[in-house]
């Protein structure tokens, strides 16, 4: 018996040794209940990720969940590496700030690093896990709103130091990492100052202290190295015509956004500005409802060499649209600057913010990215959070995994697409007729109602032909 004990004694203190070794070598775990160096810090001790390495690319047969399998950052495709068609980004506010609440349901998400405050030391933290997020990663530019990265103050001016605090850490963080912000912007929405809108409110001081907040904004994105600046009008809209004057709140809305123009062009910033439109939700009716209207009202201001357009997949859907026809819209007018990369549930009516998964609708996208050249300075921003039930830290790493090879697996197949020829020989064939000498008269804008009238008595009854719309789809699917 006291052979045993002995020999008990010996192994419990044999494995307590052996445990203090290993927690010695151990990285510092992401978490506020850990002990590093003496405990606990603001400052963080360690990796926010200790469990997950730096994301490569291992190919399409690699069975590992935390690889690309088609995004490969360097290879070229259609004469540009990869990550210069992608240029992709991370929305800070989705990533960082979600918390799996909905309208009927409390917060699931609680990181491990989070310490349920809005403090300055809170937001610095977050910070920390953002950058080490990118760098595995390999995502080289991030997007954010101003009152996600650092929180309110009772004054303006307490919420700008705030502000600048938050941003002088990022600025440091960049440095180090090379990383570097697509876009910035204003949160224009949440406070309950912007409950009747912003730039549209009927109060001249909401309006007012809106500018003030674009102003610093805009400052932010420039001092960062932005590369972009969007206007999103959460609530520049109504919800009744029987108390809304809607010639004077948009008259407010482009005195608004030429004011942006102009200390945007005082400041030096050479960024672009870009309109994201979205038909409804939280208001009934949002300004600006689709790229179409949007473009309407760029043109009636005079604004259409200032400001190009942010893209949001799931916002097409809403409004009616396809994201393609969106994308295509933008791009026949000179107007696609950026895509906020998302997409909607076809069963669920609002805006849902889903990682696109759907490898059809990355290659149309990826269709309009190519005929455009490319998106640069845009890029695509992961305007996409997390479902609800999806409460893993290594969850924010394979949702933004999967949408990256989505879209790069979208890009293949353009390629493919190209190479093979026909649906571009199709549609081709489908208006040759226009090659023709007539044809080409109507199109230079000299096709007279007279001259076709004579034609038309000389060919009689026009014969029409197929569409083919079968084929067209046969040889898209056949790609993917």
């Amino acid at each position: 018996m006291k052979g045993s004990k002995l020999l008990l004694l010996l192994l419990l203190a044999s494995s307590l040794y052996l445990s203090a070794v290993i927690a010695a070598q151990e990285t510092c775990p992401a978490d506020l209940d850990s002990k590093c160096e003496g405990g606990a810090s603001d400052d963080w001790e360690g990796e926010f990720f200790p469990g997950i390495p730096k994301i490569k690319y291992e190919g399409p047969k690699s069975k590992n969940p935390l690889a690309y399998k088609w995004y490969n950052a360097e290879e070229v495709i259609l004469g540009k590496k990869m990550k210069d068609w992608m240029r992709f980004s991370v929305a800070f506010w989705h990533t960082f700030r979600g918390n799996g609440a909905d309208p009927f349901g409390a917060p699931t998400k609680a990181w491990p690093w989070e310490d349920g405050t809005n403090s300055l030391a809170m937001a610095k933290r977050r910070m920390r896990a953002h950058f080490e997020f990118m760098e595995k990663l390999g995502v080289d530019k991030w997007c954010f709103h101003d009152r996600d990265i650092a929180p309110d103050g009772k004054t303006l001016e307490e919420t700008n130091a705030n502000l600048d605090e938050i941003v002088e850490l990022a600025k440091q963080l960049q440095a180090e990492t090379n990383i570097k912000p697509l876009w910035g912007t204003a949160q224009l929405f949440l406070h309950p100052r912007y409950m009747h809108g912003a730039a549209t409110s009927p109060e001249v001081k909401v309006y007012a202290y809106a500018a003030a907040q674009v102003k610093k904004a805009l400052e932010v994105t420039h001092y960062l190295g932005g590369e972009n600046y969007v206007f999103w009008g959460g609530r520049e809209g109504y919800q009744t015509l029987l108390n809304t004057d809607m010639k004077r709140e948009l008259d407010h809305l482009a005195t608004f956004l030429q004011a942006a123009v102009d200390y945007k062009k005082k400041i030096g910033f050479n960024g672009t500005l870009l309109i994201e439109p979205k038909p409804q939700e939280p208001t009934k009716h949002q300004y600006d409802w689709d790229v179409a209207t949007a473009f309407a009202f760029l043109q009636k201001y005079g604004l259409t060499g200032e400001f190009k357009i942010n893209v949001e997949c799931n916002h097409a859907t809403l409004s009616g649209h396809s994201c393609h026809h969106e994308l295509e819209t933008a791009r026949i007018n000179g107007l696609l600057g950026n895509i906020d990369a998302n997409t909607g549930d076809p069963q669920v009516g609002w805006d849902t913010d889903q990682f696109m998964t759907d490898i059809a609708e990355a290659t149309l996208v990826m269709s309009s990215v190519v005929k455009n050249g490319g998106l640069a300075p845009g890029g695509f921003n992961f305007d996409a959070k997390l479902r609800r039930e999806s409460t893993d830290v290594e969850d924010m790493f394979l949702a933004h995994i999967s949408g990256m090879d989505t879209l790069a697996r979208g890009l293949r197949n353009v390629d493919k697409l190209i190479e093979d020829g026909s649906l571009d020989e199709l549609v081709r064939k489908r208006y040759q007729s226009f090659d023709s000498e007539i044809g080409a008269l109507i199109e230079a804008g000299k096709g007279d109602f007279e001259t076709l009238e004579r034609k038309v008595l000389e060919w009689g009854e026009p014969t029409v032909p197929s569409g083919k719309q079968e084929l067209a789809e046969m040889l898209f699917q056949s790609a993917l």
